[in-house]
């Protein structure tokens, strides 16, 4: 039996790939805001501080970003942190683009968090295949992942509770419990579709 071959992405496919990853998770975003529902991480961070302050998102977002990104100098080397800056400076562009070109008069919020964090769910997983990804607890994740064996997405599962438990500050329990149940789904997208060894290129 011949063993696989791992072999790497072209850079015009590591393009692609980011722009869509970024972009997928984009969308999934805008439907927790119209939703009024939390997520995790650093975006769940923004969103939460967006709906306490009336600010942008996409501003929010990147502030809270920044430092996790120098963590991913660090720890993941400068080719990972630099895509990984390029995905959160698209993300923050499509965020701040879509209530311009997107309209929501009414959605309902048990589908907005399922169905906005499965979007950023394979967003993200698009993100880790091609060695990117939106910087925040991703990077700690997929550290704890590579460096201790923790699969990556109880990783971050176990720190969007964390962001998810501060929601309760500003939105009703129902929206909270509604927004923990879309985080096991973007985290079990992660959990069950990224891990080592599976995906060679």
């Amino acid at each position: 039996m011949t063993s696989a071959i791992a072999v790497p992405h072209s850079t015009v496919e590591d393009v692609v790939g980011i722009a869509t990853g970024s972009f997928l998770a984009a969308v999934g975003l805008f439907l927790l805001q119209a939703g009024g529902a939390v997520t995790g991480g650093t975006a769940g961070l923004g969103l939460l501080l967006a709906h306490a302050t009336g600010w942008p998102f996409a501003a929010l977002y990147v502030a809270v970003t920044l430092p996790f990104v120098a963590l991913a100098v660090a720890r993941k080397g400068r080719l990972f942190a630099l895509r990984s800056a390029i995905a959160v400076g698209l993300l923050a562009v499509f965020s701040f683009a879509h209530p311009y070109v997107l309209t929501v008069a009414r959605i309902d919020p048990v589908y907005a968090s399922l169905a906005g964090n499965l979007a950023v769910g394979v967003g993200l997983l698009v993100l880790f295949r091609h060695g990117a990804s939106l910087g925040g607890f991703n990077v700690v994740a997929l550290v704890c992942q590579e460096r201790l064996g923790w699969r990556a997405g109880w990783v971050q599962l176990a720190l969007d509770g964390a962001v998810i438990a501060l929601g309760a500050l500003v939105a009703p329990l129902s929206t909270v419990a509604i927004s923990a149940a879309g985080a096991v789904v973007l985290n079990l997208v992660i959990a069950l579709n990224h891990r080592p060894g599976r995906y060679l290129a």
